[in-house]
């Protein structure tokens, strides 16, 4: 059991920012086509995060053209470039599955005040 711990704590990354449900997030993943490898953003809502370790997975939901649209992404993949929080929102709920449901602004999530300890 110590064996495999050891293994994926080398494959985990190190460099990713602090993930919660209900952030806006701009997920950087790597597309191949062809022989071509490109960086293609999906900027959505995190509304759902299972798992952990190496196997830790987060859902990222947006509407586009009217169409709501779903991606997991796995968070220590190296398909993903880079995870950028463009702003964090206030939830009190695990998983924000009732999101689907709605529609425009009422799919809108508030933004959380952040108070920022490090210039104090």
């Amino acid at each position: 059991m110590d064996i495999l711990r050891t293994l994926e704590q080398e494959q985990m990354k190190t460099d990713l920012p602090n993930l919660d449900v209900g952030d806006l997030v701009r997920v950087h993943a790597k597309i191949k086509e062809g022989n071509r490898e490109r960086i293609q953003v999906f900027e959505g809502t995190v509304i759902a995060k299972r798992g952990e370790g190496l196997k830790e997975t987060f859902t990222v939901r947006r509407v586009s053209f009217g169409v709501g649209v779903e991606r997991v992404f796995p968070l220590h993949s190296p398909r993903i470039a880079q995870i950028e929080v463009v702003r964090k929102g206030r939830v009190r709920r695990a998983k924000l599955y009732y999101l689907r449901k709605r529609v425009g602004k009422a799919a809108k999530v508030k933004e959380k005040l952040v108070i920022n300890s490090e210039k104090e």
